[in-house]
Order: C-alpha cells, then structure tokens, then sequence
C-alpha cells in the first residue's frame, strides 16, 4: 500500500470518525490514552509543537491549552478541516495544514517537540515519519508518540474471558504476514443509530515488532527517554464497560526520545 492509497482510506474516515469522537464515542482515547499521553508529556508551556497525524485535533488542542505553540498536520483535508474549523470556533492559535508526515514542509530545527497519538502504526513507513521528525526538531527538544502496543496487539489476536470476564489475550503471527490489511470497525460504544449512520472504518493495518520501533529511533538518531503502558482502573470500566480487558493488557505503547 502506497502513501497516496493510505491516505484516501483516512479521508473516507474522517467524517465519520470526526462526528463520532467529538460525540464521546471513542472512549479508549478520552479515558484511556489521552490521559497518559497528557500525564507523560513533560511541562510545554511556551514551547513550539507539533502534531502529526493530527485528525480532527482534539489532542492538538488539548496540548495546545497547557500552554504551547502548535501546529497541526494531516494528510486528509476533511479532517483538517474539521480542525480548522475547531480552532475558528475556539481559537488556541494553532495553525493547521494538509501534509504528508513522510515529508513534511517544515525547515530544519522548527520545533521544540514533535508529537503523534495513534498515528505511526497506521501508515506504510512509520521510519520516513520518524526521521522527518527528527529533523524539523530543534536540538534538545523531543518526540513522543503513542502506538498500539507491537507486544500485545498482533495479527493473530483474540480476546478470552473466564466467567464472562476478559481475562487475556491469545497473540500470535508477531513476525509474519502482509502488511496494509484493511480492518473494519466501529467504536464500541456508538449507538445503534449511529452504527447504521455510518459505515464502519476501513484501517489499514500495519505490524511492525517492538525491536524495529525502537532500532528505528536509535537510527534516526533519537535517544529514548521514558515509556508508558497505560492501563484503566475498576472505576472507568464500570463506567464504560466496553474498556474491559484492557486492565489485563497492555494495549497501548507511549514513547518519548530526545534529540541531543
């Protein structure tokens, strides 16, 4: 799968998606990711950010709230303008533009961090991304990024339960397969009337092992820093049982390296 093929596949998502997640429908992010992301991301405030892979800019503008200086990419222009039309509603100063992740449009040294939440794992070259952060990153400032967890989250993957409980996972295929797979879901937790609204998501998938992610950050030139595995607690999944399991797991993967 090309990056051209990629990208009209999260264009036919974003409408759908944009309406969804900012009608609470994507609970793993607002209860489970985003509070993690947020918790491990050092103090911004007065700092220049960006945003990769930044859909409809919800963690765009949370970050952009703590105090620093963003911009937002996206290769799909129906999510940038849904985030265009976010920052005119509420303005936070953030500039947004459609762009390629893999070549971005920015001089050497732009930034003081770099940021991506679920993103990386969702295109063909997560290394291209990788390295032009890297390089529109000013000496000292840093990446961080979320991803599905390369452990946990494999090809072959299913869910067991003991007394109607999720207790684990069965994983497998870590090493093997095609790569661009499209997946088709929906959030968990939208309604029947929106599960007949919308059609469901067409994801490309991607598998890459632990060991490339962070042999790719070492080869870019980056040095790791600090990791997150985040979890839910009893309270949130009483709330919204549809993050069940994920107590059991670890999903999820944040990293943040540093450019010295």
């Amino acid at each position: 799968m090309d990056w051209q093929e990629n990208s009209d596949y999260w264009n036919e998502n974003a409408e759908a998606w944009t309406y969804l997640a900012r009608h609470g429908r994507d609970v793993t992010r607002d209860n489970l990711n985003t509070p993690a992301f947020l918790e491990m991301l050092p103090d911004v405030k007065g700092l220049r950010g960006l945003d990769i892979g930044c859909g409809e800019a919800n963690n765009t503008r949370l970050v952009a709230q703590l105090g620093a200086t963003m911009s937002g990419i996206d290769a799909s222009e129906v999510f940038i303008n849904h985030a265009i039309h976010a920052e005119k509603e509420k303005p936070l100063g953030i500039e947004f533009h459609t762009a390629s992740a893999a070549k971005l449009h920015f001089e050497n040294e732009t930034f003081d961090f770099v940021m991506a939440t679920m993103f990386l794992m969702d295109v063909p070259e997560p290394l291209l991304c990788i390295r032009e952060a890297y390089r529109v990153i000013k000496n000292g400032g840093f990446f961080q990024f979320s991803i599905t967890h390369p452990c946990f989250q494999t090809r072959r993957w299913q869910w067991v339960s003991e007394n109607e409980k999720k207790v684990g996972v069965v994983c497998g295929d870590y090493f093997e397969g095609p790569q661009g797979e499209i997946h088709r879901w929906t959030f968990t937790n939208s309604s029947p009337d929106e599960q007949h609204k919308f059609e469901k998501f067409k994801v490309p998938t991607f598998y890459w092992t632990l060991s490339e992610w962070l042999n790719w950050l070492i080869a870019a030139g980056f040095v790791l820093e600090q990791f997150c595995e985040p979890t839910i607690t009893p309270d949130k999944i009483t709330q919204y049982p549809g993050l069940a399991g994920w107590d059991k797991i670890a999903g999820y993967l944040h990293v943040r390296c540093r450019k010295n």
